[in-house]
């Protein structure tokens, strides 16, 4: 950049300005690429493979890989009808982080919406985690466990604080202890009023 004019034109000239591409990098790891020169061995390998198996089976984009062990899932609808998949999650690296990432997967998996209350939806994912987990041969561990439990346990536990009166079937074991709710019916009976 100059500093002084050298001629009048420079005067009138509109001064050049450099832009700089924004930085689209996210923080976080990034998957190892296929084959390279740093192809993962071992179990890390089956958790690349796995990553890149989920990602093009259901469709999703991970919108940053989190250093903590916890996730998000969302769509993005456009005006189209175009539906982008999005999730943040730990790569997975060990069975906790593939916990954390299939289950946010499971979100997508299962569907939005299509289980009420909230927490059976929670219930849901994780359950298909775990056995998505177990199909492919990876570790579910105790702690994987507990998380699951913990989760499930806390949506069922925010539900009730926002009024939840029944608990679906599958959320009865994860009921927390001194409270009671009233088990709901698949079938919604309607009984006729005599009279």
């Amino acid at each position: 950049m100059k500093r002084f004019m050298l001629t009048l034109w420079d005067l009138i000239k509109a001064p050049e300005v450099q832009v700089r591409a924004p930085d689209r990098s996210r923080p976080g790891p990034e998957p190892p690429k296929p084959g390279g020169a740093s192809a993962s061995k071992g179990m890390q390998a089956k958790y690349d493979q796995l990553v890149i198996d989920m990602k093009s089976q259901w469709g999703i984009r991970v919108h940053r890989w989190r250093t903590s062990t916890s996730g998000c899932a969302w769509e993005l609808r456009d005006r189209s009808g175009h539906v982008d998949r999005m999730i943040e999650s730990p790569y997975p690296k060990g069975p906790m982080s593939c916990a954390v990432f299939l289950h946010e997967v499971g979100h997508h998996a299962i569907g939005f919406n299509r289980y009420s209350p909230r927490c059976l939806e929670e219930y849901m994912a994780w359950d298909w985690a775990i056995r998505m987990m177990e199909s492919r041969r990876l570790n579910v561990t105790d702690r994987v466990r507990k998380r699951m439990d913990d989760a499930v346990r806390y949506a069922i536990a925010k539900a009730i604080r926002r009024g939840l009166k029944q608990l679906p079937e599958p959320l009865v074991p994860y009921l927390p202890d001194g409270q009671q709710l009233r088990p709901a019916d698949r079938r919604r009976r309607r009984r006729k009023q005599v009279g």
